[in-house]
C-alpha cells in the first residue's frame, strides 16, 4: 500500500539526497589522491531505470497525487507544466475527498496500480474504485528516472483534450400512464417523445425523478460527455403520472400519421372532457405541428363562421345559391374545382364546401363576430395551458376590408390554427360546450365567454352530420356507425401549389381533426387519418 499524505514524496526524496551527499564527503578523499581537486560532477545515468528505481519513481508521483500535491506530483514526471494541471483539474473538477493508491507487481518499467477515490454522491459519499497503470523512463536532461506523463495515468479512458468530471444524472423518468392505467411506452408511441417529459415537467410534485451521481469523460473546454465512466449513486424514478391519452387511439393515430408522405398532425380530444386522446405527427421526432403548428384551417372554420351567421338569423334551409366565382372589391373567390350550384341551401353548401355562398353573406355578419365568436363560444384566441407547450389559434378581426373579412368567413387569409384547435372546435358542437383541452387530468381548464343556444346547436350539429353522410367528407367516414359529423377543409398557401388537407370530425364523444401539408383535397389527405382514429374509437 502506497503512503497517502501531503509532502510523503517530498520527505523520500530528502533521504536519497542525503544519503547521497554523505557518499560524495567519502568520494572527495578518493577523487583528491587520484585525479586532484579538479574532478567534475558525476554523469547523469544513462539507460532504463532500474527495478528499484521504477519502484521509488512510481511510490513517489502516486504518493504526491494522493496527497492532493499537483505540484509534487508533477516534478516526478517528464511533462511537469500539463501534469501539474491534469492532477490539479483531477482533484478540483471531481471534488475528491480522499484518495488511495496501491501498486501491483510492476512489469519492466510498466506500473500498474489500483485508485480508490471518495466522491460527493447524492447526500453522502461513494467509493470509485479503477485500475490504471504508468510507465517510468529516463529524463534525458538529468538522468532521473520520472513518470513519462499521459492522461490516461489519471484512467485508462483519458485522452489528450480530455478530462474526468462528476455530477448528476439523468433523471430516471417515472412511467406514464394513459387514461386506463396502461404504460405509455415511448418505442411504441413516438410522437409522444417530445410531450412525456415536459408533462413530467409542468407535473413537479416529484414526477420527474431525482437525479443520480456518476462519474465521466468530458471534453476539455465544454460540457460534452464522451462516455460515462461509473454510477456512483443511482437515481430514483419519478411517482407515476396519469395521462388524458388512450392508448389504442394514440396507436391508431401514430399508424396513421406515418401512412403519409407528406408531413401531417393529428390530435383526438374527449368532447365530454376536453381531455386529449391523441396527439400524433409525421415526422414523430421533433416540432409538435399538432400542437404548435399554425395553419390557416381552411373550410373547416366555416364551423365558426356558420354558428355566427346561425346566431345572426340565417337558418340552416335558407336559400343559398352557389356560384362557381364570387369577385369582392375585384379579388376572386372561388370554389375548389369550379363547382357550382343555382339552387341550394345554407346546410348544402356547407357539405358542398361552398366559399362563394358563404362569403355572399359577409354582411350580415359585424367585422368583430367571427374573432368574438370564435374567442367567447369555441375559446380560439384565448391563452390555453394544455400541460405542454402549445400555440394559441389566432382570428384577427379584418379591420374593415372586405377582402381579409371575405377570407376570414372560409378560414383563409389572417387565421391561424393547428389540429388541437380545430379538434376542440369539433368537440365543442359535439358536446355544446367549450372545454380547454388538457393532457392530464384535473388540470385548470380556461373557461369560453358563453355557449351555442340549442336551437343554433341542433342545426349546426345537423349540418356536420350531412357533410359526413352525404357531403365532402362522406367518401372517408363511410360505415362508421354512430353519432358522426365532420368538416372539411383545402387551405390554399401563397407560393404552395397544392393546398393544405383538413377534416375534422366527431363520432360520439371523440373529436378529431387532422391537417395534411399540400396533401390537397381534405378529404383525400385527411380523411382517411380521421376515419382512422374514429374507427379506432
Amino acid at each position: 500500500m502506497v503512503a497517502v499524505g501531503r509532502g510523503a514524496g517530498i520527505a523520500v526524496v530528502s533521504v536519497v539526497f542525503a544519503a547521497m551527499a554523505g557518499a560524495a564527503g567519502y568520494g572527495v578523499y578518493e577523487f583528491a589522491g587520484a585525479d586532484g581537486p579538479d574532478a567534475g560532477p558525476a554523469p547523469a545515468r544513462t539507460g532504463p531505470p532500474d527495478a528499484q528505481e521504477v519502484r521509488d519513481a512510481a511510490r513517489d508521483f502516486l504518493d504526491a497525487w494522493a496527497g492532493e500535491d499537483p505540484a509534487g506530483a508533477a516534478a516526478l514526471t517528464d511533462a511537469p507544466s500539463r501534469a501539474r494541471q491534469a492532477v490539479a483539474e483531477y482533484w478540483d473538477v471531481l471534488d475528491a475527498d480522499s484518495m488511495r493508491t496501491t501498486v501491483r507487481s510492476p512489469s519492466g518499467t510498466r506500473v500498474p496500480f489500483t485508485v480508490k477515490v471518495s466522491l460527493p454522491a447524492g447526500d453522502g459519499k461513494a467509493e470509485w474504485s479503477y485500475e490504471s497503470s504508468l510507465t517510468v523512463v529516463r529524463d534525458g536532461a538529468d538522468g532521473r528516472a520520472v513518470v513519462s506523463w499521459a492522461p490516461a495515468v489519471l484512467h485508462p479512458s483519458l485522452e489528450s483534450g480530455q478530462h474526468l468530471a462528476a455530477g448528476p444524472s439523468d433523471a430516471p423518468p417515472g412511467v406514464v400512464h394513459d387514461r386506463d392505467g396502461r404504460v405509455l411506452d415511448l418505442q411504441e408511441h413516438p410522437s409522444l417523445s417530445g410531450i412525456l417529459p415536459r408533462l413530467r415537467a409542468q407535473a413537479g410534485d416529484g414526477h420527474e425523478g431525482t437525479p443520480g451521481t456518476e462519474v465521466r469523460v468530458v471534453r476539455d473546454g465544454s460540457d460534452e460527455t464522451v462516455r460515462t465512466l461509473h454510477t456512483l449513486a443511482k437515481g430514483k424514478p419519478g411517482k407515476p403520472l396519469r395521462t388524458t391519452i388512450d392508448a389504442d387511439l394514440q396507436r391508431a393515430a401514430e399508424e396513421a400519421v406515418a401512412s403519409r408522405r407528406e408531413n401531417s398532425s393529428l390530435v383526438a380530444v374527449d368532447s365530454a372532457t376536453g381531455g386529449v386522446l391523441a396527439v400524433a405527427n409525421n415526422p414523430a421526432a421533433g416540432f409538435n405541428g399538432a400542437f404548435s403548428g399554425s395553419w390557416a384551417p381552411g373550410s373547416t372554420f366555416k364551423v365558426v363562421t356558420a354558428a355566427a351567421l346561425l346566431e345572426r338569423g340565417a337558418s340552416s334551409g335558407t336559400s343559398l345559391p352557389c356560384p362557381a366565382q364570387l369577385y369582392v372589391n375585384g379579388k376572386e373567390f372561388h370554389n375548389s374545382e369550379g363547382g357550382s350550384a343555382a339552387r341550394a341551401t345554407l346546410a348544402q353548401d356547407f357539405a358542398a364546401s361552398c366559399n362563394t355562398a358563404f362569403i355572399s353573406l359577409r354582411d350580415r355578419l359585424p367585422d368583430d363576430a367571427l374573432t368574438s365568436t370564435a374567442r367567447d363560444v369555441f375559446g380560439l384566441g384565448l391563452e390555453w395551458h394544455t400541460g405542454v407547450e402549445s400555440r394559441d389559434a389566432s382570428v384577427p378581426p379584418p379591420g374593415g376590408d372586405p377582402v381579409e373579412k371575405s377570407a376570414t368567413m372560409i378560414g383563409q387569409g389572417r387565421v391561424q390554427a393547428n389540429p388541437l384547435a380545430m379538434a376542440s372546435v369539433a368537440a365543442t358542437v359535439r358536446s355544446g360546450r367549450f372545454r380547454q383541452p388538457v393532457l392530464v387530468p384535473g388540470q385548470e381548464q380556461v373557461a369560453a365567454a358563453r355557449t351555442l343556444s340549442p336551437g343554433v346547436l341542433d342545426q349546426l350539429r345537423s349540418m356536420m352530420r350531412l357533410t359526413a353522410s352525404s357531403g365532402t367528407a362522406a367518401p372517408a367516414l363511410a360505415g362508421l356507425g354512430g353519432d358522426v359529423g365532420a368538416k372539411t377543409g383545402s387551405a390554399e398557401v401563397d407560393g404552395q401549389e397544392t393546398a393544405n388537407g383538413w377534416l375534422i370530425a366527431y363520432r360520439g364523444d371523440v373529436a378529431v381533426a387532422a391537417v395534411v401539408e399540400r396533401g390537397g383535397h381534405g378529404v383525400d389527405s385527411a380523411g382517411p387519418l380521421v376515419g382512422a382514429v374514429l374507427a379506432a374509437g
